[in-house]
């Protein structure tokens, strides 16, 4: 069985959309609510929660919910603003027992729908994505057997919900993204394979059809589709171009959500372009500083890091030497006892700094202390290298 901190280490560096179970996104077909003041007050909402405007969907759901309190659908995304508030401070853990207290109702209102009738396909809809979400969220906490038996009790559901509905493109979404990552997950991370023995195979050629498709057509899941879109083909097909063109349109759309901000930054670093790095990152860390929700440490950290990598592309040595000494006072701060990336490679960057200062005590005390750091990329190898020879341009 594989160590709970290994899992938990790989698990960082899966996306959100998905770990091990169908990661169900808040979606519904259109006759499921015919009343169009419903419809349009869940889209509002559904707005609200991706551009961290939780008190006004708030007040769209609670609206849904003294209309409609014997549909699933208000008390389901109401779930879903408890989720993304989990979302943009993961390590906090304090949510957790509220967004499973949630979760517990919707699933017990769709059991009582199913009751009159096994073939109610709201209920069925609305269970297999409680069920999803739940199990997402064990995943995320190491909870690795207990998110897996989600998954395998959430997926047949929604494939009756799609048997019974074929043209609800939204309903393909848990299905693509079950397709995808039951043959990544345990490719990818081997370390994972004695939690998937009991999911049936997937199929990484119909993903990309099948979350097109709900991209384009579905009502209610065209974001979370581009979402995921955006995140596997940056960290899996590696495809970043077509994950920029996805990051740039999330980040037009929601201009206050902090993870599709992230993504735009990440996919510039990617492309190369270091002048649109400098723009996104320094509005990043702008909006840090002035405590704009979701904004967080760990984000700072981050644009620290990548700055100082711009001015260190640029030859402005003392202020990229000042961004990697933040980014490392930030690790301190918000780092776990792994340590992170950034933390090694701003240590390796000062280290680099201090050699093209010809403060050459200076830079090798720097690569000494990446050695005693988590290695990252080759860092181990250039902090040896430059232990040897100075390093120089």
């Amino acid at each position: 069985m594989p160590d709970s901190r290994m899992i938990s280490s790989v698990l960082k560096r899966i996306p959100l959309a998905v770990v091990l179970c169908i990661a169900l996104t808040g979606v519904l077909s259109a006759q499921w609510l015919p009343d169009p003041e419903i419809d349009e007050s869940i889209q509002r909402g559904i707005g609200y929660i991706y551009n961290l405007e939780f008190e006004n969907a708030e007040q769209e759901f609670a609206r849904v919910v003294s209309v409609r309190p014997d549909h699933p659908a208000g008390y389901f995304f109401q779930a879903m603003i408890e989720w993304w508030r989990i979302l943009i401070d993961i390590d906090d853990e304090s949510r957790d027992e509220k967004f499973f207290d949630m979760l517990e109702h919707v699933i017990t209102m769709c059991d009582e729908r199913l009751k009159k009738d096994p073939n109610d396909v709201t209920a069925l809809f609305f269970k297999g994505g409680a069920i999803g979400f739940r199990g997402r969220l064990k995943a995320n906490r190491g909870s690795w057997f207990s998110a897996a038996q989600d998954g395998v009790a959430a997926m047949p559901i929604v494939r009756k919900a799609h048997e019974l509905d074929q043209k609800n493109s939204d309903v393909l979404l848990g299905i693509g993204i079950y397709n995808y990552y039951a043959e990544v997950i345990p490719q990818e991370y081997p370390l994972l394979k004695p939690f998937m023995w009991f999911f049936p195979g997937g199929d990484r050629t119909k993903w990309l059809e099948q979350i097109q498709i709900a991209s384009e057509n579905a009502k209610y899941a065209h974001v979370e589709s581009s979402y995921f879109l955006m995140q596997n083909y940056f960290f899996y097909e590696k495809q970043f171009s077509k994950a920029l063109g996805l990051a740039k349109k999330l980040s037009d759309m929601f201009p206050r959500n902090p993870v599709f901000h992230r993504y735009l930054g990440r996919c510039y670093v990617r492309m190369g372009d270091w002048s649109e790095v400098y723009r996104v990152y320094s509005d990043i860390d702008k909006r840090c500083r002035e405590h704009q929700t979701g904004y967080s440490p760990s984000d700072q950290r981050e644009a620290a890091y990548y700055l100082g990598r711009f001015l260190f592309i640029g030859k402005t040595l003392d202020e990229s030497l000042q961004q990697f000494t933040r980014c490392d006072e930030l690790s301190n701060a918000v780092d776990d006892e792994d340590g992170s990336g950034f933390r090694t490679m701003a240590n390796l960057h000062m280290g680099m700094i201090y050699d093209l200062q010809k403060k050459r005590s200076l830079a090798i005390m720097q690569y000494q202390k990446v050695l005693k750091m988590k290695e990252y990329e080759q860092s181990h190898i250039d902090a040896r290298k430059y232990l040897k020879a100075p390093y120089h341009r």
